[in-house]
């Protein structure tokens, strides 16, 4: 397995960068909160896992070894592919879905796209405690970006995820006009966004 990849940031997408390295260019495909880290140019290193079918090998990237491993246990869910389970990570951090099994609140895991009520109640059944106990009166995680930065980095991501350009730009510029400038935090902001798309398409 790959198990991390080093290198200089050639090319940030929506979903996927590219990191250049011994003369080879690795698409790493990630989530919004962990592309926003990155910048063109700069070096930069990804925990992965690399995900291998019968016509592809896909390599998704990680901020920490703690994120890659909770990406690879929740696939272990009927039904929980890698495309979901990066999902999973776009809208919720590894405590936050460690809380949400924990507690079975399904209504926090229905916030992903793809994932409703009977998916819910499956994957807190099949992980259980297998993803470790979550932490009491975790605290949140700080702001790392301006309200602008953070605007265009979730609006990506909502589209990413499936929602039309003006859908997202509407609920994002609606979760910004109730926040304050330091509460411009992306994860938080894409929570909200969800939130006030009421947790799917239809």
């Amino acid at each position: 397995m790959i198990a991390s990849v080093s290198g200089r940031v050639a090319h940030i997408g929506l979903d996927a960068c590219v990191l250049e390295t011994g003369g080879l260019g690795y698409r790493v495909h990630a989530t919004p909160g962990t592309l926003a880290r990155l910048r063109s140019g700069a070096e930069a290193t990804l925990a992965t896992t690399l995900v291998v079918r019968e016509d592809s090998m896909t390599l998704f990237g990680f901020v920490d070894s703690e994120e890659r491993d909770v990406f690879e246990m929740v696939q272990t869910v009927s039904g929980v592919g890698p495309r979901l389970a990066l999902a999973m990570l776009a809208v919720h951090n590894p405590e936050d879905l460690r809380r949400a099994v924990a507690t079975e609140d399904t209504k926090a895991l229905t916030l992903v796209p793809g994932i409703g009520q009977k998916g819910a109640r499956r994957i807190i059944l099949e992980l259980g405690d297998r993803l470790g106990p979550a932490t009491e009166g975790a605290p949140p995680t700080p702001a790392t970006a301006s309200a602008a930065s953070t605007r265009a980095d979730v609006v990506a991501a909502l589209t990413g995820l499936g929602w039309a350009v003006k859908q997202a730009e509407s609920a994002v510029d609606a979760v910004l006009t109730n926040s304050s400038q330091d509460e411009a935090d992306t994860g938080a902001v894409l929570r909200a966004a969800l939130l006030h798309l009421g947790g799917g398409r239809g």
